[in-house]
């Protein structure tokens, strides 16, 4: 058995498992406190890095560094995902303590997706090597959008699918039930139900961006695959540490923009001038620590914080 035979075989076994330990931890009816947020993003990271650890002890240290760069682009564009979670569950009114258990199955939705999108990507990229500079259009494009978009402009009763179900199953406008479906004369789905199609149809396009830029890191299927999923279980968490700290952090989202920006431009170069990963990773963690450290020195001003 090949190394990275042995490495699907860890990965998958050690996915499952954190499926399964996480989806008993969203059971019941709970909120999850910004400490407990905390302790699950240091778990997560942590079983990440020890398996980019493994991964560079079986493949070698290109493998290892092109895991990190890519796992760490996931996660930095990850956080741009939270702040419109955030405006969804605000919109549909989803109460912290339901939020958890729709964000487990919009994450292993999101696994499933990502895995079709990953391979087909990865073929595209072999079949036809000019769709890499598509791509980098794509992500330059994407950088200076978000920079300017503001999410308080999505209006999620636009979303093409929750129009489309709407047509075939009644939607409950109150939250009086835990569950995605209540029984009243027939049945009706529940504002669960619709933030889950919501955050599942969101993530498909951040999948869109956020997968060519992981692929401009390497185009090994295991490398993209299991840096994407790791990065992905661990947004449960992440969403809610963001939560609590996201007004203390004004420039990640410009962070992630010019990270973006980075891995658009290396894409497009990419004919003729190859960045080493390493290098790539220095620049990643580099403008995300850069961010935070710059949001943490320029705070608001009271004017700035609440405007009038």
């Amino acid at each position: 058995m090949t190394p990275n035979n042995i490495l699907w075989i860890v990965f998958i076994v050690t996915a499952i498992s954190l499926f399964i330990a996480d989806l008993k931890l969203s059971a019941g009816v709970h909120e999850i406190s910004s400490r407990a947020a905390l302790i699950l993003c240091g778990f997560w990271v942590t079983v990440a890095t020890l398996f980019g650890f493994l991964t560079g002890y079986m493949l070698g240290f290109e493998k290892m560094v092109e895991f990190f760069t890519a796992y760490f682009i996931e996660y930095s564009l990850s956080m741009d995902n939270m702040f419109v979670f955030l405006i969804i569950f605000s919109y549909f009114g989803i109460p912290p303590k339901y939020q958890p258990k729709i964000l487990t199955w919009g994450i292993l939705g999101a696994v499933f997706m990502r895995l079709i999108l990953i391979f087909t990507g990865v073929e595209l990229f072999k079949a036809f090597h000019w769709i890499i500079y598509l791509f980098g259009g794509i992500l330059i494009f994407t950088a200076i959008k978000m920079i300017v978009h503001k999410e308080s402009d999505m209006d999620p009763d636009s979303n093409p699918i929750l129009r489309l179900m709407a047509k075939f199953i009644p939607f409950e406008k109150a939250i009086g039930s835990p569950n995605f479906f209540v029984k009243r004369e027939v049945w009706h789905a529940t504002p669960l139900f619709a933030a889950l199609i919501v955050i599942e149809t969101s993530d498909l396009i951040f999948a869109i961006d956020s997968i060519p830029a992981v692929l401009a890191i390497s185009a090994d299927k295991f490398i993209v695959y299991t840096s994407n999923v790791f990065a992905v279980v661990g947004l449960r968490s992440l969403y809610f540490l963001l939560a609590s700290i996201i007004q203390y952090f004004r420039f990640l989202k410009a962070g992630i923009s010019i990270i973006l920006f980075y891995v658009g431009v290396k894409m497009l170069i990419s004919g003729w001038i190859k960045i080493p990963a390493l290098l790539s990773l220095g620049v990643v963690l580099g403008i995300l620590v850069g961010s935070i450290l710059l949001s943490v020195v320029m705070k608001k001003k009271p004017a700035e914080a609440e405007p009038r």
